[in-house]
Parts: structure tokens; sequence; C-alpha cells
């Protein structure tokens, strides 16, 4: 029995045991979207702007390790859909987009909603494919699947044209596949991994420096019970929040541009660091010769060789999937490895550092947003999901909501996406049914997006958006108060909607909070009286604060300006 195509393709994504889909209709995609009417097994969740789509399936894959899918429309559809699929790129997140295209004969030929999606896309994709053979299609869904979770995750677009999806053929599923040209290493070498392991035992000021890879390799409990038996120092970037449990002794908070004193100087002067999924960008370490004034030894895990010695050269260089090579690190402690130098010397120095208290704000009369921040931790438990847009916000979010749990703190990191943050948190909301999500944006971020409103309403997501809100779009005008003397171009947001009104309009609750003493109160009548409603509080904070501490664009790690500074 033949089927069509856009029953095949149907029938695989069940196949691949997704339970959700994000997208938006369009003329190239009906097939497909009859397909889905037909069938009860697939949700699709009906996003307001494609945009959205890629950034919902982003977050429900971050949020829960199953993989993301959205479904766009050709043309405008995918082209509003690059921003989400550039997002996951820099994030190396695994999703499957789904794209219309225009049928066979027509592609080339400057058709209506026609654009070269595979070349549009190639640079922000892990791969991309075009489907010319209906015969092809459920080999091609099952390379998208693979090829976006092994490896290095990351999105993977598969381009149908429409006459493909109506084409019919025989359906078989693959129950695996095997390319040539595509088998990445998972086991580490064994060799290095001791090599690794001895230089470690035999350091006097160690460090454990990790990323986002630890999160997504699902190896954050290995490293935790690695950590404690080592007693090692502990620094998680933007990406690895909750990698490693924030409210640990051992954890020194996150290093980098706006990272804890602590962190940044012991990552500076240690003697040993062990960088595990993270890759020394520019925002952690600041000025790569500043950072290679101090004589260290750097011990380099991922999965991704092209990662390693990319901007801080390797001594130890080691490829494999995290788990993997932890779980074998650990088995060599086990086996009776020599044990570990005395670190109390070094354990004293990181003490005086933290003494400095870099988090230290200023007071005032207005809301401050880390005290906004500080007490969403305390009304939650530290137990809520938490996305964020991009800019101060996500700053103060990253610096005082302390994560013990990976996968609880979604934002985009390496592409630094403003509007991400109420699509993020309605990814999360369906991946984690009845768990508390909560959006931390600002008035800037939260607009991009806005329509989203429309979404949440549709599916009764019960999300609680915390709108910091300065008037202002508040890292630009800390950058150009601290660089460009105070000419604040073009920063300010001078005709904001009254978001209480907007987000009634939609069908939800809308609060706004000018008091600090308001605070608590409020964010505790959202999470209880209104737990099952979406609510959208509008914090009006002092539109003087600044993230600290900040290490400028070009300075090293030790450079770091903090507030009591100023």
């Amino acid at each position: 029995m033949t089927i069509s195509g856009a029953e095949i393709l149907i029938r695989c994504l069940q196949e691949e045991k997704v339970e959700h889909i994000f997208g938006y209709p369009g003329g190239s995609v009906l097939h497909i979207y009859d397909e889905l009417f037909k069938q009860d097994n697939i949700r699709h969740i009906l996003v307001r702007h494609e945009q959205a789509a890629v950034h919902a399936a982003d977050a429900y894959s971050r949020s829960s390790n199953r993989i993301g899918v959205a479904l766009v429309t050709s043309g405008p559809g995918v082209t509003n859909a690059v921003t989400g699929i550039a997002t996951a790129y820099s994030d190396s997140v695994p999703l499957v987009i789904l794209c219309g295209q225009v049928p066979t004969s027509s592609i080339g030929q400057d058709a209506f909603q026609e654009c070269d999606t595979v070349g549009i896309t190639r640079p922000c994709v892990k791969h991309n494919f075009l489907v010319k053979d209906v015969s092809l299609l459920a080999q091609t869904i099952k390379k998208a699947f693979h090829i976006a979770t092994t490896g290095r995750p990351g999105p993977v677009v598969v381009d149908l044209p429409k006459d493909i999806t109506a084409a019919k053929c025989a359906f078989h599923y693959p129950a695996a596949v095997a390319m040539r040209s595509y088998n990445p290493v998972t086991k580490g070498h064994l060799g290095q991994i001791k090599k690794a392991l001895h230089l470690l035992l035999s350091a006097k000021r160690p460090i454990l420096y990790i990323g986002g890879g630890v999160i997504l390799s699902d190896a954050a409990p290995l490293l935790t019970d690695f950590a404690r038996r080592l007693n090692f120092p502990v620094t998680n970037t933007l990406m690895a929040l909750g990698g490693f449990p924030g409210t640990d002794r051992q954890n020194l908070g996150m290093p980098g541009m706006h990272g804890s004193y602590e962190a940044n100087m012991a990552l500076h002067h240690a003697d040993v660091v062990l960088t595990v999924g993270a890759r020394f960008d520019d925002r952690v370490i600041g000025n790569v010769e500043h950072f290679a004034r101090e004589p260290r030894r750097v011990i380099h895990l991922d999965i991704d060789p092209s990662s390693i010695s990319k901007r801080v050269k390797a001594d130890v260089p080691i490829v494999g999937h995290i788990r993997d090579v932890l779980e074998e690190m650990l088995k060599l402690l086990e086996d009776g490895f020599e044990t570990s130098a005395d670190l109390a010397d070094w354990w004293a120095r990181i003490e005086k550092w933290r003494e400095k208290n870099g988090l230290a704000y200023r007071q005032s009369e207005h809301i401050m947003p880390q005290f906004v921040v500080q007490s969403l931790y305390e009304v939650t438990k530290g137990e809520a999901f938490i996305t964020s847009d991009v800019g101060q916000h996500q700053m103060f979010a990253a610096q005082f909501y302390k994560f013990d749990q990976p996968r609880r703190w979604i934002n985009s990191g390496g592409l630094g996406t403003m509007g991400v943050g109420l699509p993020y948190a309605m990814g999360t909301s369906f991946a984690n049914p009845g768990a508390p999500v909560a959006c931390i944006t600002g008035e800037g971020s939260i607009q991009m997006c806005i329509q989203e409103l429309s979404t949440c309403k549709q599916f009764e997501l019960p999300i609680k958006i915390i709108n910091l809100n300065n008037g202002m779009l508040g890292m630009v005008r800390q950058w150009q108060e601290m660089f460009y003397s105070k000419r604040y171009s073009q920063s300010y947001v001078t005709s904001l909607p009254d978001f209480v009104r907007l987000a009634e309009a939609y069908g939800h609750v809308g609060m706004k909070i000018e008091k600090p003493e308001d605070v608590k109160g409020a964010l505790t009548k959202a999470f209880t009286d209104y737990k099952d409603r979406l609510v959208f509080m509008d914090f009006i904070i002092d539109p003087a604060a600044n993230v600290f501490p900040m290490v400028a664009a070009g300075k090293g790690l030790t450079e770091m300006v903090l507030a009591n500074d100023l």
C-alpha cells in the first residue's frame, strides 16, 4: 500500500515519539497540516510567528532532553524561522525544523513564496536536506533526527517541496542509519584520560570550568560526584547553570564579563583547569593575551574536536562524550588512583576572594532588579523553570537565582537573542506540564514576541512573566553610560504600552508593582492565587541599576569593575 509524503512524514514523527510540533501553516505545508488533522498522537501548537515556533521547540528540547520539532511554510515562513535556528545552533540544541517549499518543478523559477532554504540556513544548521524524491523521505527524516541528537547536537532543517508531500510511495521507517561521512567519536582516549587525572591530582590550585555541554550530555550528576570527591572548586558558564548545584559551597558562580569576583580570580590564577563542555569564549575569559599571562595547564574535554584549542591551547585534549569520559574518570578514582594534593591553601585564598562580595548592589527607594530575582527565588524555593530574554535582566537572573538542577535555566547564550523569553516559557511549559515556569524579561525584549500572549491564552499556559521595567534598553544604556560618555543614543523606550492593560486584553492577569515592600506579596499572589493563570507582573525598577561585576571588552578577568568601586 502506498501513502502520501505528508502521511509518511507524520508516520516518521510518530516513530520518533514526537508529541508536540510548534508551527504556523501556509500553502506549501497544507498537505502536512491535513494529515496532522487526521491523527491524535501529535499535538500541534499554533504560535503567532514562526520565530516563536523555533524558540518554543528549542526550549522544549533544552528543558526536557526530548527533541523539539518546528513546522513552517516556505519563503517568509522559513526566513522568519532563521533567528530561532541560529539561536539553537549557537547553543548546540537538537532540533528538527520542517520547512515547506514550492514544488520541485518551480524551484529556481522565482515562484511565489520561494526562497533558497538550503542556502539561507547552511551557515546556521548542523545539516540540512532538500527532499527531491518521496521514496527518500522516511530515510531523510531518520537521518535528521540522528544527526540532530548525536555528537555535538544542533538543528537540522528538512526542506519539503509541496509535490513531494503529495506524491505517494510505500512506507518503511528504517530502524537505524549509517552514514560514512558522519561518525562522531564518543569514547575518550584512555591514555589521555589517565594523563588528565594525574595532572589534576597533582595540582595545587585546580578548578573545574564547566559549560553547556555538561547539561546537554546529561552529565551533571557525574560532574557533581567528581567535583565533590576531589573537593575542587567549580565555575559554570551562563549555559551551565544547574550543571553543578548553585547552592553548593564548591560553586564559585559564573565566570566572565558579569561573573563573580571569586570565579574570575580562581579561573585566572588556577594552575590546572579542567574544561568540560565549554569553549573559552570571549565573554568568559575576556582578553586572551591577559588570560595567558598566568602559567597553567589546560585539560579540555569536548565532544566536538573543533572546539578544543580554538581560543586557548589545550595541554591535554580529550575528544569524547562527556558522560562517558566522566564515568571513566570516576572508575579510575575508585580503582585507587592517587589522591589529590592538599587544597587547604587554595580554598583559603578563594574564601578571601569571596569576602569581596562582588555581587553586592546599592539600595535605593526604587525596586532593585536584583531584589526581585532574589524574591522570586525565595517564593519558588528555587524549584521553578526560569526562562530569560537577553540584557541586564538576563544577568540579574543568572547571578541571583541559584539553580541546583540542570535544565531549569533556559536562555539564549551564544547568539544573545532578544525576544526568546516568552516562547521559551511556552516550550518549557509544554515539556513540563504542571511545573512552575517564570519568564524574566525586560520591557524591550518582551515586545519582540509579545504576540505569543495569544498562544498562551489559547493553550491556557500558567506562565509568570517577570518584567523588569526600567523604561530603557538597560544593557545598551549601561554601556553608553560607561563607555560612551553618557550619550544615550536610542536606548530610551519612550512609547511603552500599559503592560497590565495589554495583558488583560489578551485575557491574562496583569499586575503593576512600584514599591519594594510590595514585591514579595505580588510574587506570592501570582504563584498561589493565580497558580493556573498567566500573570504579567510589571515591576517598575530603578532606572539607574547596572550589572556588576563587569569586565569591559578588551580587558582581562582580573580587571573587574565592582559596584563598590564606583
